[in-house]
């Protein structure tokens, strides 16, 4: 496994270093403007990228024993950082959303770390009942509840996207842990009611969903932003207009350094950078389930699914966001798009999964 673990290492190195180039160039003009610092975001950007790597260096180290008896904590803590966000004063409120806990200049996002502790804490939950999972009463509902919880705190930050991304990684663990089949999709059915109310009996939620049917409807309201990224994704052509040279940054593309720093990728490097960074996230899912068929044991096994789903999932939904081919949903770019959060536990969990793969070198 010692191949898979550099590959993977390098892959997150790169993706992490095009991350570097691109929020530079997104961000300078942008921050230089409004911030009087060109530098305002890219030095934010490296200090946060400072703590993640100690984070995946500490969970790399540690025994993955200890990580395993941490998974009830872990989840208690995600938890009371859940509700404590929600509270005024407590937590931030920007833009009508209650998701970040502010330390001046800097943010912490415990929807973030809740994603973490989820994937933890439900594979430590799989494994100890691994007999009893296809059991709804003592395997199904108690694991569901907990994630009905979960979800629910994020939903009133509000934060969709994100519940959504728990929801769906967890079932994803859920699934490969043994529960029936039957349970889930009956489960998915009857939530499609409450997914339909969030989705179109919530005002802004609706109009994101008309104007992802239809942009041009709305081109200088609501479909701004997504007009403006098929711009900069089509401006791009083969090998992109240059690094650096892109208009859409210019206060044209909202977001241009976060959610939609793929945009600008296509449109400074072309086709063939934005597809360089889909070819680096197929090589990390490739090589990351390579680690999960290998596991050791069923925590082990269950974690490394976990967070190759969830940085799998992330990107093709940003991706698919910025290509049209998603509504709008507010999931950065794992590795690459500016945010301090997402990037710290992306690496912890990072070396959580190197971790695992060097135990599997002495399975085999």
């Amino acid at each position: 496994m010692r191949s898979t673990r550099s590959t993977i290492f390098i892959t997150v190195v790169a993706l992490v270093a095009i991350g570097i180039v691109m929020i530079y160039s997104a961000s300078a003009i942008y921050a230089d403007s409004v911030m009087k610092d060109s530098l305002y975001y890219i030095k934010r950007h490296l200090l946060y990228i400072g703590v993640g790597l100690l984070m995946m260096v500490l969970a790399m180290s540690v025994d993955l024993g200890k990580i395993r008896s941490m998974a009830k904590p872990l989840m208690l803590v995600s938890v009371l950082l859940l509700l404590m966000v929600l509270i005024p004063h407590i937590g931030s409120q920007t833009a009508g959303a209650r998701r970040w806990f502010k330390f001046g200049p800097l943010s912490f996002q415990p929807s973030e770390f809740a994603k973490i502790a989820i994937i933890i804490y439900m594979a430590d939950f799989i494994a100890r009942k691994e007999k009893i999972m296809k059991s709804f009463l003592y395997g199904y509902l108690p694991a569901i509840i907990i994630l009905g919880g979960t979800v629910g705190l994020v939903l009133v930050e509000p934060d969709l996207g994100t519940a959504i991304t728990i929801s769906m990684i967890t079932v994803i663990m859920l699934f490969a842990g043994g529960v029936r089949s039957f349970y889930i999709v009956a489960s998915f059915l009857a939530s499609i009611p409450v997914l339909y109310a969030l989705l179109f009996r919530v005002p802004y939620r609706r109009k994101r969903m008309m104007t992802f049917l239809n942009p041009w409807a709305d081109k200088r309201g609501a479909g701004f932003q997504i007009i403006q990224s098929f711009v900069a994704l089509g401006s791009g052509g083969l090998l992109g207009v240059g690094l650096g040279q892109s208009r859409q940054k210019l206060f044209y593309l909202p977001a241009s350094h976060t959610d939609f720093i793929f945009s600008i990728i296509g449109e400074e490097l072309g086709f063939i950078g934005a597809a360089s960074v889909v070819i680096l996230f197929g090589i990390f899912v490739w090589q990351g389930m390579k680690i999960v068929f290998k596991a050791a044991g069923t925590f082990e096994r269950l974690t490394s699914l976990g967070i190759v789903s969830l940085i799998g999932f992330e990107a093709i939904i940003n991706i698919g966001v910025t290509a049209g081919a998603l509504p709008t949903k507010g999931l950065p770019l794992p590795f690459i798009s500016y945010g301090g959060s997402g990037l710290i536990f992306h690496l912890m969990a990072i070396g959580v999964l190197l971790n695992i793969a060097k135990t599997c070198e002495s399975c085999e």
